[in-house]
């Protein structure tokens, strides 16, 4: 059974960073795209970031491109975002997913094993 646990959320002040992992297990975690989800509250979630398999190739929304990279270490079963320069509309629960493209994708659909999402709060 294929599991996604995040972690490395908090509480940080405008112009932080924080650094967010994401554990896999359960399938052959290498061959599969991963990317970066985050929902605020009374809003529906939103693509940040994903990097794909192999290559990798790696596309970011606007909104974060220049402040958030998307990381992967195969051999340890891991995807990575690093947060610069946080502002408070990057306040959300953050949720790392799989999917089964060859390609970037930002699709929802796209992603079918999710995880259990990590909060990340920042403060004006």
């Amino acid at each position: 059974q294929v599991q996604l646990v995040e972690s490395g959320g908090g509480l940080v002040q405008t112009g932080g960073s924080l650094r967010l992992s994401c554990a896999a297990s359960g399938r052959a975690y290498g061959n599969y795209g991963m990317g970066w989800f985050r929902q605020a509250p009374g809003k529906e979630r939103e693509f940040v970031a994903t990097i794909t398999g192999n290559g990798p190739k790696i596309y970011y929304a606007d909104s974060v491109k220049g402040r958030f990279t998307i990381s992967r270490d195969n051999a340890k079963n891991k995807v990575y975002l690093q947060m610069n320069s946080l502002l408070p509309e990057d306040t959300a629960v953050y949720y790392c997913a799989s999917n089964r493209c060859s390609f970037p994708t930002t699709r929802l659909n796209d992603y079918d094993y999710w995880g259990q999402g990590t909060q990340v709060t920042v403060s004006a």
